[in-house]
């Protein structure tokens, strides 16, 4: 009898906790006008139905959009009206379809139709456009993916970066399977100026025309989009971090590794490397000819190769214990990632002038 007794209970206390744990506020007829209309602050609401599908699918997005800018309480809301129960919001709003996102400026009845992705990134960025205000999220760090629309898509695709795109949609169970692995990507390749790792919301209203244009079907759709070309690659690959790496590292020449460190051929010159080996040992009698090589070459470490054959040619050792003091500076850590990257290049380098080239037989 007591356990009967316990349990509505104990389902009222977790329901209450659940509902105080929320960054969203429930918006009803009777707070709407003081919250929304004449508080003076921005306001986002979604309008929803419990029974909608895509509202289902939104709600944890929406409720870590409230989340990282509950900090800012006090400047913007973000709340939502259950327009199934409340019709006369909706019906005010003149909304027609589930879920309805709007954006309320805080001192008139008349909002703007929030038209751009349902995922935290684009909704984060609407909220920043609009207010200057930025996410806070706690142990996490910020997203390296850039999401597209119709518009930054013609503003990043063609010109001086290779992008690698997935279009996704909210609802695709494939595509949240992807997701990590994308932002892991995404930091991989921070750091290289010339790869851009992007996401199209494919369902966006202001991302539908690109998808259709891209003859996107199925989703996550992966296409390559080469620097200087509107012409997509179809991505027919694997889909773990390690083949998108490698994917990326063939295509635009970048030599990283999972974990956004630079492999053992990051920095090296192939044809200056053959060159060292050339004169292994003998480093001050192809003194000019490496000059004259990394000349002709648009690499800022073509000049390192030339110091090393200079320095190795005066100093035997010289190798050895400055590889040595590079890889101490590593191991150090607390190091810029542009940093650390100069640091494993010139290493990487420098172990080129230990291996001895292998003696052809006679």
């Amino acid at each position: 009898m007591r356990l009967n007794l316990l349990l509505p209970a104990v389902a009222l206390l977790t329901s209450s906790t659940v509902a105080a744990s929320s960054s969203v506020i429930d918006l009803i007829p009777s707070n709407f006008d003081s919250v929304v209309l004449k508080s003076g602050k921005p306001a986002l609401v979604e309008f929803f139905a419990p029974w909608c599908g895509h509202c289902k699918n939104l709600a944890p997005v929406y409720e870590e959009l409230a989340s990282v800018f509950s900090y800012a309480s006090d400047k913007v809301v973000i709340g939502k009206v259950d327009a199934d129960e409340h019709k006369s919001l909706g019906k005010q709003f003149k909304v027609q379809g589930f879920p309805t996102l709007k954006w309320f400026d805080g001192k008139s009845d008349t909002p703007s139709e929030y038209s751009g992705g349902r995922d935290l990134e684009s909704l984060s960025k609407w909220i920043t456009d609009k207010t200057g205000l930025k996410p806070k999220v706690k142990g996490k760090v910020a997203s390296s993916v850039v999401m597209l629309d119709d518009k930054s898509f013609e503003e990043k695709i063609g010109k001086d970066q290779d992008v690698l795109v997935a279009f996704t949609a909210p609802w695709c169970g494939h595509c949240k399977t992807l997701a990590p692995t994308w932002e892991s990507l995404a930091t991989d390749f921070a750091t290289e100026p010339t790869v851009l790792i992007a996401k199209v919301d494919a369902e966006a209203p202001n991302a539908k025309k690109t998808a259709g244009e891209q003859g996107v079907s199925s989703y996550p759709t992966i296409k390559f989009f080469p620097k200087g070309s509107t012409e997509a690659v179809a991505y027919e690959g694997g889909r773990n971090e390690k083949d998108f790496v490698a994917y990326i590292n063939e295509k635009a020449g970048t030599h990283r590794a999972i974990g956004g460190k630079l492999d053992a051929t990051g920095g090296t010159i192939e044809a200056l490397d053959t060159i060292a080996q050339q004169f292994y040992g003998a480093y001050g009698d192809g003194l000019e000819e490496i000059k004259k090589a990394a000349q002709g070459l648009q690499d800022k470490y073509a000049e390192y190769y030339v110091k090393v054959f200079q320095k190795v040619d005066a100093n035997k050792g010289y190798v050895e214990k400055e590889l040595k003091r590079l890889e101490g500076l590593l191991k150090k850590g607390s190091l810029a990632p542009e940093k650390v990257d100069d640091l494993t290049s010139r290493s990487n380098i420098l172990r080129r002038f230990l291996n001895q080239p292998e003696k052809s037989e006679l």
